[in-house]
């Protein structure tokens, strides 16, 4: 066997392995490979794919957020924009580092540090006026790749509708969904047809996600890891 042919070996036996490693990791249940329950499953790591966005989107900067303490109208703000810096002032709370937080896990903060303040059970809600930038990136064998300002809530067959629909020459099997997470790219594969019918996961997106229909626009390393991967609703990280 020369060099060329025994890189080539290698570089596949380790995607495989890669792939095998992702369907069954120890560390938690085995992913359901190929069709898969139609509403998320927490124990797979699938709570991403949540339509409620108070639990799944994160804040960033310039997005405009409105905090309501109950009974407070003094601690109360309205329409307050998240700082280039990532930070918001709160009355009586002071400067918060927001950024990458939920609605969800700003109430907690907010009414934990109002609590010390010696309030007395203080009820606080988070609601995002506006977000910043909520854009999906749609590429490959759709009819209009580009970038898309999308809905909060939308899901990976709202893109492929907002990139006008996918191609005729399309491989529905190759449909993936890369993700910029804290710790690195995260990649979920999808079935499009099973999608479609409803037989697997339709994930809800977050803003910069990117949706690659096929794979010629990709590295030969992601072509190679994409392929050999199953199709399974579960985000993977690298």
């Amino acid at each position: 066997m020369d060099i060329t042919m025994a890189r080539c070996a290698a570089r596949t036996a380790f995607l495989v392995g890669t792939a095998l490693t992702i369907a069954g990791c120890s560390t938690g249940p085995a992913a359901r490979i190929g069709m898969a329950a139609d509403t998320p499953v927490a124990s797979l790591g699938q709570q991403d794919f949540s339509a409620d966005e108070a639990e799944i989107y994160t804040l960033r900067p310039s997005d405009v957020v409105s905090v309501t303490v109950f009974r407070e109208p003094d601690l109360s703000v309205e329409n307050i924009p998240v700082g280039a810096d990532g930070m918001l002032s709160l009355p009586l709370v002071g400067s918060l580092k927001v950024e990458g937080m939920t609605t969800r896990d700003l109430e907690r903060s907010v009414t934990e540090r109002l609590a010390k303040s010696q309030l007395i059970d203080p009820r606080v809600s988070v609601n995002v006026m506006q977000f910043g930038s909520h854009l999906v990136t749609v590429e490959g064998s759709v009819e209009k790749p580009g970038m898309f300002p999308f809905k909060p809530g939308t899901r990976l067959t709202g893109a492929i509708a907002l990139a006008e629909g996918l191609k005729r020459e399309a491989k529905l099997s190759e449909v993936a969904v890369f993700r910029q997470t804290k710790e690195g790219i995260a990649v979920a594969k999808f079935d499009y047809g099973a999608v479609r019918a409803g037989t697997m996961l339709d994930p809800v997106l977050l803003p910069s996600d990117r949706v690659i229909v096929g794979t010629s626009g990709l590295s030969l390393f992601w072509q190679d890891l994409i392929k050999s991967l199953p199709a399974f609703a579960l985000f993977t990280r690298f």
